[in-house]
Order: structure tokens, then sequence, then C-alpha cells
């Protein structure tokens, strides 16, 4: 997406306003990777999770509150301005947002369930919900898993199915919407336990790979879109040796080709590099390097660099990632308090 004059790219980068956040920053993109404040927002609370519309035209953000709901931005040149208030998800604590289907799908952490807003023509959004899918179920961890915790949603490769990943319930949810409504097509058990946090598809459309937060592990899987069906292959270490105390992974990007995989663990503050191996059917560590801040809570892969926004320290640093190896090589950092996430248009 170009500004209205210069031709700039642009991110966008959401922040827990609660921490200290300035909400939605907009910040230009320089070709070197660098990222340039522009302005901020913070007429929504606790914007931590952001999605851009296929035209780049309306920014959307969770709000990660109790109460739980979703906003829509226009995005206009060096800003973005809130199209209407923000509507309630009938869901508490909302952590990812998707767009499916002329609907945004939200993830709710805290009552464990899916949320499906409708959209507009004009980008706003509906004025609430047309669907709310509540999981079921529990895990085996005393602390984190006796409900359900929906933490991620996203469309699969084909955008045939929307995908949940449950960390209370170890499990994938494949899901269909319909006019509005979400149903569970099939369910997929991934180790109990291991509290899965978030997928990522490999390019191929056929393998995903799911990041495991209670154990630090990611799970690399066979995707089948025309069934609809998950099929669990093997599981790696995120780390070369046994952590201190709790891990806590967060994010996972695989790489266009499908070369390479990266994870963020904050417990350890480091970025962990796979070479996907065996037709993306197994990974293999390659390398653990410090991810430049301090509590890495999601990371993005654009224009050949690594962006790991660091809710802790408050920053947002980039990578260089190497074309060969796939090591990530620091080359900058900008200020952004709480910093939770950044999307790219």
């Amino acid at each position: 997406m170009a500004d209205e004059g210069g031709g700039r790219q642009r991110a966008f980068i959401g922040s827990f306003t609660a921490a200290g956040g300035p909400g939605v920053v907009t910040a230009a993109v320089a070709e070197g990777g660098a990222l340039t404040v522009l302005s901020s927002v913070d007429g929504v609370l606790d914007p931590s999770y952001l999605a851009l519309s296929a035209d780049g035209g309306t920014l959307y953000a969770v709000s990660e509150t109790a109460e739980g709901a979703v906003a829509a931005y226009r995005v206009k040149g060096e800003t973005v301005e809130l199209t209407g208030p923000p509507v309630r998800v009938e869901g508490s604590g909302p952590t990812h947002l998707s767009l499916v289907d002329g609907h945004v799908l939200t993830a709710n952490y805290g009552s464990g369930s899916v949320s499906a807003v409708p959209v507009r023509a004009d980008g706003r959004l509906g004025q609430s919900v047309s669907d709310v899918l509540r999981h079921t179920g529990s895990g085996p961890h005393e602390r984190r898993q006796r409900a359900p915790h929906a933490h991620q949603v996203q469309p699969d490769p084909s955008g045939r199915w929307a995908v949940s990943v449950d960390l209370g319930t170890d499990s994938v949810r494949v899901c269909t919407l319909t006019d509005g409504s979400l149903g569970v097509h099939r369910e997929i058990a991934l180790r109990p336990g291991s509290g899965p946090r978030h997928l990522a598809f490999h390019p191929d459309g056929r393998h995903a790979y799911v990041l495991n937060e209670l154990t630090p592990t990611v799970t690399a899987c066979r995707w089948e879109p025309e069934t609809g069906s998950l099929r669990p292959l093997a599981e790696t270490q995120v780390l070369r040796a046994a952590p201190a105390g709790d891990a806590y992974p967060s994010g996972i990007v695989v790489a266009p080709d499908g070369r390479f995989v990266w994870t963020a663990t904050r417990g350890e503050d480091v970025l962990s590099v796979f070479a996907a191996e065996a037709d993306g059917e197994r990974l293999e560590l390659r390398a653990t390097v410090p991810c430049g801040g301090h509590w890495p809570r999601a990371l993005t892969l654009s224009g050949g660099f690594l962006y790991v926004a660091n809710e802790r320290s408050g920053d947002v640093t980039w990578f260089a990632v190497h074309p060969e190896t796939g090591l990530p090589e620091r080359a900058g950092a900008v200020k952004v308090a709480a910093a939770s996430c950044v999307v790219f248009g």
C-alpha cells in the first residue's frame, strides 16, 4: 500500500495501552527495512493484534480486554482513524484476528471462543457479531488448561477453512464459516500439555507448523485442504537446552520459499531458526539468537527482514535475514512502548 503523496510502504504496530502503549502506531518503512514512527492513535484499549484488509485501506484491531471488542480504522496517509465505535465480540480477551469470507474472526483467549463480526462493503464493521463458537475441553496443565483458551484463528491457504488454535484444550479446530455462522468441521488433538499457541502454514499449502507455549516445541503437521485435515508428524524443541524457567514461546513465521521457519521465545528472549527438511515435514533447529529486546511477543517477515515486537522492553527490532542460512542479523530498532505486533501494507 502506498500513501497519498510519497508512495512509501507503511507498517502498523499494535500495543498494550494498559501498560503505557500509544495504541495503534503508523510507521514509514525505508528501503533498508528501517521503521520511523509517524503517528499514533489511542482511541481503543489494548489494540494488541492487527490485521489489514486486502486492499490496504482498512486496519482492524482487537481490544484485548475483559469485555473484548474489535475496531476498524481507515488508513489515511500517515495515520489511521476509527470508522466507528469498537464492536463487542461477546467474548473476553481476544488475542488474535483475521479476515475470512467477509468477516473479522477473533480468537478470544479468556472465554475460549471464536467470534465472527461482519464487514461491510466499505470496510466498516457490522453492529454486532453474527456468531460465537464456544470451545469446550481442558488439558493437564493445572493452572493454564482448566478451560479452553482460543489463541489464534486464521484462514487456511485454500480459503475453504478457518483454523483456530486452542492452548487450553491442546487442539486445533478446523472450522467452517457459512453465511456468518461458525461450525466445527474437525478437531485435531495435539500432545497433552503442549499448549498450542500459534500456527503458520507452509507456502506449499500442504504443511503447517504449530508453536506450543507450555512446552517449548514446534509441531510439524501435514495439512489436507481437500478434507480439512491436519495430521501431526514430528515435534522439535525450540531451544538448544532446557530453559531456566517457563519459556513461553510466542510467534512463528515461515519463509516465502518454505526453506526456513523462525520462532520467538519470551522467557529466553531469543529467536530460533529452523530449516524445513523432508519437503517441509520435519524441522531442524539450526540456531538461536538474541531477539534484541525483552519479551518478544510477535514476529513478522517483510521484504527480507524479520521484525520483532518486544513487549516489555518497548521496542520493535528488525533483522536482515541471510538468504542462504536463514540467520537473522540485527539491523535496527524503534521505540514503541508495550509493542505487541507489526503488520505491513
